[in-house]
């Protein structure tokens, strides 16, 4: 279990030193622990280590670990969600981070509501147009965002992709993470009601630190602190 403690403090000396380079405080990177294959003793070590938010793929995974970590972490989805998955998404998850769609965002915003609750979320963006991946085109995303504005009950806090997998050159990534930040730096400058870009969700074990220098305050490990695969 040491390791996981020593491979934390391997990423956020990575973190740190990305954040220096970029002339940026490592102090606003956010790290999303993404614990999908994790075990409990394994997530409870991270927590201990210093983790303060979870990152889970699938809602029915998160269901089983929420009831029994009960400590003071956030929780936020970062794989698809079905619409009819949101009612137990939203019991669990402080920021769903994967909204892609006009219905998924009504249902969000509809659920919300019963439950009594705000929920965060960020636009998931699909920056490479691979037909592999969720998310909205580039191009989509400002209309995308004044309609979803107008729901009560979500509150948007920024943009989310995920890079194409670049095996030999990790600087291939660059041009990818920089579009997204200029796409929230325009979309920031609109002044958009009720809108926040307050965090650009991206980077992975792989290539966090690229998109750190290209703007990233939020970053999503899980091989690199739990060494799953």
């Amino acid at each position: 279990m040491e390791t996981i403690k020593n491979n934390l403090e391997i990423i956020k000396e990575k973190i740190k030193k990305a954040a220096l380079k970029a002339n940026r405080s490592p102090e606003e990177i956010k790290l999303v622990a993404v614990t999908k294959t994790a075990a409990i003793e394994q997530i409870k070590e991270a927590i201990n280590a210093g983790v303060k938010i979870i990152g889970e793929n699938k809602v029915q995974e998160a269901k089983e670990k929420y009831h029994i970590l009960t400590a003071d972490t956030e929780w936020h989805l970062i794989g698809h969600l079905q619409t009819n998955k949101v009612k137990y998404a939203i019991e669990i998850f402080d920021c769903i981070q994967t909204v892609d769609s006009i219905k998924l965002a009504k249902e969000i915003d509809k659920r919300s509501l019963q439950f009594g609750k705000t929920t965060n979320v960020l636009v998931e963006v699909n920056v490479s147009g691979e037909k592999s991946k969720y998310g909205i085109k580039p191009e989509e995303v400002e209309p995308f965002l004044k309609e979803i504005s107008e729901f009560s009950r979500i509150r948007v806090r920024g943009l989310m992709t995920i890079a194409p997998i670049i095996e030999e050159d990790k600087e291939e990534v660059r041009p990818y993470f920089r579009k997204l930040r200029e796409l929230s730096e325009e979309i920031k400058s609109k002044n958009i009601n009720n809108l926040k870009m307050d965090y650009l969700s991206m980077g992975m074990t792989d290539d966090f630190e690229v998109a750190i220098e290209e703007g990233a305050n939020m970053v999503r490990i899980g091989r690199g602190i739990f060494g799953f695969h």
